[in-house]
Parts: C-alpha cells; structure tokens; sequence
C-alpha cells in the first residue's frame, strides 16, 4: 500500500484503487502523486495514438485543448480547475496535457468544428491553417464513436424491486487499457463518490459511479452524434452532477445547462432513495428525459428519440442487426424480458457478459455481441466499409455492476479485462493481425480476472499500522462476487 497525505492506493485483481479527500487542490495533489507512474504511461499513449489517428502532433492538440476545453474550464469551474493542477503538479505533467487527457473524449468531436472557431484561435491558424481541411470528426467514423452496452432496471424487472444497473466499457485497447481505476473521494464540499476511470481523470468517462446521495449513473454513447458548440465540457459537467446533484432534476439541470454536445451520451441515473431510474438523451438541441418506476432502460449506442437520431446523428446502425448498434437492441431487450422479475448483481454480470449473436443466431463473440469482441470479428458482414475494421484491437475492456443494496454502502462490483473474463494475450493478437503490428509496443495483456466489489474509502476495510496489504487482500477477497 501506498500512503500520502490525504489519499492512498493498493492494486487488487487488476484495478488500481485510489482513496482521496479534502479540497480541491489537496485532493488533486494526492491523487497526482498516487498515480504519477500510470499517468505518465496515459499521456505518452494519448500523444502516440493522437498522432497515428490524425497525423498532428501535440502541440496542436494543446493548443486545440486549451481553447475548446481548458478556458472554459478555468472560468465557470474553478474548483475542478484546481483539483486538476493538484493533479498536474502531483504528477509532474503539464497542465495542459493534463486537461487535454481529461477531455480526451469530447476532442473527436470539437476537433472537427475547428475551422469555425479559427479567428479565435490566431496561433492554430497560423501553424496549422492549411492543413485543418481535411480533418475527419468523431475518430473518422462519421460522427461520436460507439462505446458501451448498459441497462438500467427496477420494479417488476429486479429480484427485490429496487434498482440494478450494468454497464461495459466499449473502446479502442489504446485508451480502453487505462480504465483499471478506481477513485473514491470525499471532497470538503459536496457528497462523496466511488467511480471507474482512467489515471489523472476527474469524472469517470467509462462511465460508471455512485455517490452519497444516493445515485448510480452511468451511460452509453450516441454513435454518429455530429453537432458540437464549444461550451462547458463534458468532463465538468458530469463532475459537478456527481459531486453536487442531490435530485434526478439536478442531473438533468446540471447537464443541459451549458452543454456543447461533447462527448454525446444516453445517460442512465439511478436514484435509490425514490426507486426511480431515468434516462437523459443528451443531444445538442434536443435533450429527451424518460423516467420510471417500474421498468428499464437499455444502452446501445443508438438514441431513441427521432429528433437526436435524425436531425443531429447520422448513420446510427440503430435498426441494423449487422452493425453493433441494433444488434444489442435487440439482445439487450431479450435479455431484459428473459431476466424478468429476476435480475440482481449476479444476474446484472451475466447479461453485461452475453456472447450471443442475434444476427448469426448463435454464441459468438463478435463486434455485435453486448460483452463486445472486435478482436475477433472478421467484419464479413459489414453493411458499410467506413466502420471498424476486421480484428480491430478494440471491445469490452471490464464490467461494472450496482444494485440499490451495494449503492447504499457506497460500492459496486467491477470486472478487469473484459466483462466475460476472456483474456487478451497482445502476442498472440499481434502475431495473428500484422496489420496492427505498430500498436504491439503499447497495448498490454489484460488477464483473466474475477468479479471485485470496491467500496469508498478503502472498500470499507480500516486498517491499522499493524496490517499488510496481503492481510486486506486477504479479507477483501472473501467479500467479492465471482
């Protein structure tokens, strides 16, 4: 175990778990130097995989960021502009670089308004001018990338009627390896939270998270979402829900307001004090709020409402069974009315890891299956050639589970590696797929691992002087789920 003022940090089961507290700049500083080694490897992989996608280095991507994410920022969010230079300075990265990570998700799609924005920005468009033209939005899919499966559920569809939630982060294995953190933080004002992320971020982005008010939220991204305005970024946004929200109207306030359509998500918000769950759309112009008591959502990359889908999505995949998209439509609802009236925290890990291909009718583990495996998707049944190409290095990457009973103790159940627990050997991918040959210095394995509840503040274990990390280990064990 690592121990310094105001935080500390054990590894278990592939995670690196992070406790922090007090004010904005303390907890930042301890979180920094926590995780100043796992930063460190992040940045280099972001600068490396920046380049390789768009060809500019990181200069203009400082630049970008600094315009687009860290003015706004510093202005309207100041205690979070604090807690990231407790961050920068912990780690001994650049502020810039740090705030160009945190919004790592919302560039794909500011990037590609950047030539509206030009004489706002006199030092882009004068290095950087004459070669913005040709640059592609949303990681050159057409639009916000797809990421995620999740559901949401209550009443009549859970074992004891109160609230489940699942989720699985969908991502290129670049960006999707560095999401093994846990952080759990009580702040000097607001409530406390526990939520996955990657080193050096100050919301979850996965995203996955409960707080002391009482809330699970997590999200599915919108693909082909191809609106931005540069606003407040996501990444404050979400933050400021998670740390101040204290109704499922705050949520949505402290979302719509300001929102620059980054980062473009279906948000599922559990409130476990009411045994109400929602469901935020969050377009650009058009934001639909569903709520409920007895029923579920579903997250599959694909809105629900027309307007989102039509007038600021494009390309959805959102009825085509062939694509990612409308296969876990369809799985996803199955699999919802298959569980009903009996799904909890077992249950909720079993879909989240489902291999079932609803377009080949069979077990097989595929780019459209909800426990996702680009890796060993051939693409033979692409409907368009633009989209993910064959035995990409990208898919599920862990599982995350919460009911109202682990909520209300502060904690969830989280899976490293990929929901299902099939391991990735980089060796043996790369040996197979050449093509990708240039990633193989910077993915890593990801191991099989078991099902690993995490609670605030150190999974609810106080230590004494006398303990060892073994001994915790030891004991922690016997409260995981399998």
């Amino acid at each position: 175990m690592m121990k310094v003022k105001n935080g500390f940090k054990y590894n278990l089961n592939g995670w690196v778990y992070i406790s922090i507290k007090g004010k904005p700049y303390e907890r930042g500083l301890a979180h920094g130097v926590l995780l100043k080694d796992e930063i460190k490897k992040a940045i280099k992989t972001m600068h490396f995989n920046l380049y390789d996608s768009y060809g500019l280095d990181k200069d203009f991507f400082i630049l970008a960021s600094n315009f687009f994410f860290k003015q706004p920022i510093q202005e309207n969010f100041p205690e979070f502009y604090d807690e990231l230079r407790g961050i920068a300075d912990g780690s001994k990265i650049s502020l810039d670089e740090i705030i160009l990570w945190n919004n790592i998700a919302s560039l794909g799609y500011a990037v590609p308004t950047i030539t509206n924005y030009l004489k706002d920005m006199p030092e882009i468009e004068r290095k950087f001018g004459y070669l913005l033209t040709g640059l592609g939005g949303g990681g050159h899919e057409g639009g916000g990338k797809d990421k995620c499966s999740a559901f949401i559920a209550v009443g009549s569809y859970t074992e004891d009627g109160k609230i489940c939630c699942a989720h699985n982060s969908f991502d290129d294995f670049l960006n999707g390896q560095f999401y093994n953190i846990v952080v759990s933080i009580t702040p000097s004002n607001g409530n406390k939270i526990i939520y996955q992320t990657a080193p050096g971020y100050i919301s979850s982005q996965t995203d996955f998270f409960v707080t002391s008010a009482g809330f699970i939220g997590t999200e599915t991204t919108m693909g082909g979402f191809n609106l931005y305005e540069r606003h407040d970024p996501i990444c404050v946004r979400i933050r400021n829900c998670m740390q101040y929200a204290k109704t499922l109207d705050d949520y949505v306030d402290m979302l719509v307001k300001n929102n620059s359509g980054d980062y473009a998500n279906s948000w599922l918000i559990g409130d476990t004090n009411n045994n109400e769950i929602m469901r935020i759309e969050l377009g650009l112009k058009f934001v639909n709020v569903e709520r409920k008591k007895d029923g579920y959502f579903i997250g599959y990359n694909a809105p629900d409402d027309p307007r989102i889908r039509n007038l600021e999505c494009s390309n959805t995949g959102y009825d085509d069974v062939r694509r990612h998209q409308g296969a876990r439509k369809v799985r996803l609802e199955e699999l919802m009315d298959q569980h009903k009236g009996k799904i909890n925290v077992q249950i909720a890990q079993e879909i989240i890891a489902d291999h079932y291909d609803v377009y080949l009718h069979k077990i097989n583990p595929c780019s459209r299956t909800t426990c996702s495996h680009y890796e060993l998707d051939d693409r033979a049944f692409m409907s368009q050639a633009d989209r993910p190409l064959p035995y990409q290095p990208r898919g599920a990457v862990d599982g995350a589970v919460c009911d109202t009973n682990l909520a209300k103790k502060m904690s969830f159940s989280v899976r490293w590696g990929s929901s299902c627990g099939m391991a990735f050997d980089k060796d043996d991918f790369f040996d197979k797929n050449i093509q990708w040959k240039r990633f193989r210095d910077w993915i890593m394995d990801r191991p099989s691992q078991p099902w690993t509840i995490f609670r605030l503040n150190h999974t609810g274990i106080k230590l004494s002087k006398k303990q060892s990390l073994k001994k915790v280990q030891k004991k922690h064990r016997k409260t995981k789920k399998h």
